[in-house]
């Protein structure tokens, strides 16, 4: 090896950096993590693994623990529509529980963790530097409001409009259902999942300053499941969540998961995406792999589809999205599958 101190530096501990620094030591790369935050890390999230998701988990040797997910539910006071995955199951975990998952199975294959926080990138033909270390290349996992994105010049202005954020609460109480239940409030959207038998996660996708409280109470079906509950945690918030790059990559800095660009997801998939730009990144950084090519056939469906939900949630269609998914079955379960694989 050269004068570098790794093969890979990554930027962001959490599920995704944890998962490509997997990937990278399975391919026989050094690899050294750089975070600020020390321990578990939990955020705001919806925490459900689309069946997509799970075998790529699986392939990394890790298995959390958690609900098994079998389909998604779109619901209103007065509608409901239901597909079941065809594809296979996915998974309510706990982000605690996969961040601990990933984090032993990246200690016993020995990756390298420095508690720290990068501010600036700099590179040249041969190698990349940042936080006072060397690698060979450096993948920016560092989430929706990147750092590195920022410094390596591959920021792109997000639009103001349609601004949108996440709240999440947990209640200790039994699941009611082995799917995830999305409920299409007047101006947010509330997902439910089951995380473990004794254990819901309740999240909130909405404009700036909604009230978790005021918009649970306009659901009656689930303010009646929840009257009386304190939550187990507390409200964790994370957004605004519509965030772009001008591209996934530049020279030897690549983007993985929310860093490389995020739009509000309506069913849940951005995990999945990011296990699988992880691995996209590790085959580009052994030479087996175009990461700008491979990286936008992996987020095409993504990107397409999400949009469109995304830009019908914040229109005047937006009361009729569950009355059409009811309506007509074969087209929400096609878009739900595209999504989940």
């Amino acid at each position: 090896m050269s004068s570098a101190d790794a093969d890979v530096l990554i930027v962001g501990g959490g599920p995704v950096g944890l998962a490509a620094a997997i990937e990278a030591r399975l391919a026989g790369l050094s690899v050294v993590i750089v975070e600020p935050r020390d321990g578990v890390i939990d955020k705001a999230c919806g925490e459900g693994l689309m069946p997509g998701a799970v075998p790529l988990l699986a392939r990394l040797g890790v298995d959390p623990a958690g609900m098994p997910l079998r389909g998604i539910s779109y619901n209103t006071p007065t509608r409901r529509a239901d597909h079941l995955f065809r594809t296979g199951v996915g998974r309510g975990v706990r982000r605690t529980v996969l961040h601990s998952a990933l984090s032993a199975r990246a200690e016993v294959l020995g990756v390298t963790r420095v508690v720290g926080r990068v501010e600036s990138v700099e590179q040249d033909a041969s190698g990349v530097s940042a936080a006072g270390i060397r690698a060979s290349w450096l993948f920016g996992a560092d989430g929706l409001h990147s750092t590195v994105r920022r410094v390596a010049g591959l920021e792109r202005p997000a639009p103001r409009a349609r601004r949108r954020f996440g709240i999440t609460r947990h209640f200790a109480l039994e699941p009611w259902s082995d799917l995830v239940e999305i409920h299409w409030a007047r101006r947010a959207e509330v997902y439910v999942t089951p995380l473990a038998p004794d254990l819901v996660g309740v999240s909130i996708l909405g404009a700036p300053r909604t009230d978790f409280d005021e918009t649970i109470a306009g659901i009656p079906a689930l303010a009646s499941r929840l009257r009386g509950l304190s939550s187990s945690t507390g409200l964790k918030g994370a957004g605004p969540f519509r965030q772009r790059a001008s591209a996934p990559s530049r020279g030897r800095v690549l983007l993985v998961g929310d860093a490389s660009g995020y739009v509000d997801a309506i069913t849940g998939e951005g995990l999945r995406l990011g296990f699988d730009q992880a691995r996209l990144a590790v085959a580009h950084a052994v030479g087996g792999g175009d990461y700008e090519r491979e990286w936008a056939r992996s987020t095409r469906d993504f990107r397409v589809l999400t949009s469109r939900l995304v830009l019908a949630a914040t229109s005047p269609a937006r009361p009729a999205i569950v009355p059409l998914a009811r309506a007509m079955p074969g087209l929400y379960g096609s878009v739900v599958e595209k999504l989940a694989r």
